[in-house]
């Protein structure tokens, strides 16, 4: 391809508003402009991006046995409300209705109409197992659309479906799955960990995701560098450092005025995580008070899976169901339903004394109340591995590709039943599983970049080789440098070529910002010898080749 004839409008300066490194230099190397929040246009190279990694799912969801179908983008209500979620998904999800009145919505996902098909078209266990698969459009009104392609309203993702007679052939499912999107991130040259997540809307079992490390990265993940344990913050378990107690009695102390954590910490001279942390919340069953230490955070999700839905007390609901304003909230002397983080079984602290101006020291939480213990904080880096006890760490991570064993609650809602051997009736047993593609693209920007701008892995740069002639008005040069793109495209090698009437230094900072992962150098100097150069944008190494050698530069290439 000619640069001269393609749409590559690079920019010299970052994106006022352009945050992500991969926004930056999407946008400043021309893959895409963006229309409106969370909303953009591909450019002709970064569609050529998206279309390679496109062809690598493809492959490897086909190698599994994938089968490829392509479902509306328009889905009628009724489906969703035959699950529940077209209630239980909230102002995330597009919703209209058609000119006959009909409540409608634009697929976020396609569970639903997956499910839906399989009604329709599976009747015996002998059609079993099945994986359907499709790369389409989602939408999702994202409150807070930012990070470029990161988080969008519109996006692109291959979703797969698998169904199968058992748990056991969802199993089966679900590793092949696994093994598959391995492969996939890895010959898209990224680096990621699978870790343990919630289903959230999803519902169903298991799930796991597929995490690319990056600042950029809205989730935090806690990984075990000794026993491969990986898991989402929002599920993360861990084993919390247990500190050194001091030996006090239990009494009341004066402290006036002094509300918060780091006041009563501070003017008793104690360190956090010798304080009990009284959180009230008013649950579906009433309230609840959610101890945790005071260098920890409560995990709101945790919570929720133990209590259900629930928000803050609010202060006046405080006042009046333990006399007290929030700040000397303690766990003693009420009978308020408790529910305390796992590493306040052990040890001696000071919490509120439910009396204004005063905590207590020296509470003994199994002598001195009563409480449901469980993991409700948010892990910290550094506490314990809770598979092997060595010390976790904490890293920024863009999710990229999720699998979600769905089990049986699409298929009883929608009614997807097979029969068995016997012709009796059963559900059919799902497994769900995401990937997205133009998160896979950013994610390789945010790994694989310079100063200079991106260095995109081989096999999805939307060309191999960039041809580099530093004198156009130069017959020989470009003589040489129609040969050499003649000759590599015979040889199908995807080549681009800057044939635009510009500067050397111009055309050497658009190679370097678009990222081609070879430049071939075209210049007078080295054309005296017979030579040009090809300079690998990665590593910087230059090797220089007989202009007649096409086989040299391709093996070089291929290294």
């Amino acid at each position: 391809m000619r640069f001269s004839k393609l749409l590559i409008p690079t920019l010299k300066e970052n994106p006022s508003e352009a945050e992500a490194i991969s926004h930056k230099l999407m946008m400043r190397a021309g893959f895409v402009r963006q229309l409106a929040a969370g909303l953009y246009i591909y450019l002709p190279l970064g569609w050529r991006v998206i279309e390679k990694i496109n062809r690598i799912i493809r492959e490897e969801m086909n190698t599994i046995g994938g089968q490829e179908l392509t479902l509306p983008l328009l889905h009628p209500a009724e489906l969703w409300q035959e699950t529940g979620r077209w209630h239980d998904i909230g102002d995330e999800m597009f919703r209209l209705k058609d000119r006959g009145g009909r409540d409608m919505c634009l697929g976020m996902t396609h569970e639903e109409v997956m499910t839906w098909l399989a009604s329709k078209e599976i009747r015996s266990y002998r059609e079993l197992p099945q994986i359907w698969y499709q790369i389409q459009t989602k939408l999702r009104d994202e409150a807070r659309p930012k990070s470029g392609v990161l988080r969008t309203r519109e996006f692109l993702m291959k979703d797969s479906y698998s169904f199968d007679i058992d748990e056991s052939g969802l199993e089966e499912s679900y590793r092949i799955h696994e093994k598959a999107y391995r492969k996939i991130f890895s010959r898209c040259g990224l680096k990621f960990y699978m870790v343990e997540s919630d289903p959230g809307i999803m519902g169903g079992g298991m799930s796991h995701e597929f995490m690319a490390p990056s600042p950029a990265g809205e989730d935090e993940i806690t990984l075990c560098d000794n026993c491969g344990y990986g898991a989402n913050i929002e599920i993360a378990r861990a084993i919390p450092l247990i500190p050194k107690f001091p030996s006090w009695k239990l009494e009341e102390v004066e402290t006036p005025e002094k509300r918060t954590i780091e006041e009563v910490t501070s003017y008793l001279n104690i360190a956090p995580e010798f304080f009990i942390k009284s959180i009230m919340v008013m649950g579906e069953d009433g309230p609840v008070l959610a101890l945790v230490r005071g260098d920890q955070t409560l995990h709101e999700k945790k919570l929720k899976k133990i209590i259900g839905n629930f928000r803050p007390a609010h202060r006046d609901e405080v006042k009046e169901l333990l006399g007290v304003e929030s700040g000397f909230i303690g766990p003693m002397g009420h009978n308020i339903r408790k529910i305390a983080d796992s590493s306040l079984k052990e040890g001696v602290y000071v919490s509120g004394s439910n009396k204004e101006g005063y905590h207590t020291k020296g509470i003994t939480p199994t002598r001195d109340f009563k409480a449901e213990y469980f993991d409700i904080h948010i892990t910290k880096e550094g506490e314990g591995c809770p598979s092997c006890s060595k010390p976790l760490r904490i890293e920024k991570a863009i999710e990229v590709g999720n699998i979600f064993k769905l089990g049986i609650k699409y298929s009883i809602h929608l009614k997807a039943n097979y029969l068995d051997e016997k012709g009796e009736e059963r559900p059919i047993v799902m497994g769900s599983y995401g990937i997205g593609p133009a998160r896979i693209a950013a994610s390789a920007i945010e790994q694989n970049h310079d100063q200079n701008g991106i260095i995109w892995p081989q096999s999805i740069s939307p060309f191999q080789a960039h041809i580099l002639p530093l004198n156009s008005k130069d017959p020989k040069t470009t003589d040489v440098s129609e040969r050499i793109y003649s000759g590599l495209e015979s040889n199908r090698i995807e080549v681009l070529i800057d044939d635009r009437d510009e500067r050397a230094g111009v055309k050497f900072k658009d190679a370097d910002l678009i990222g081609i992962p070879y430049q071939i150098v075209i210049g007078e100097k080295n054309l005296k010898e017979g030579m040009v150069e090809v300079k690998e944008r990665r590593s910087g190494e230059k090797r220089r080749f007989k202009v007649e050698d096409m086989a040299g530069m391709i093996s070089f290439f291929r290294k």
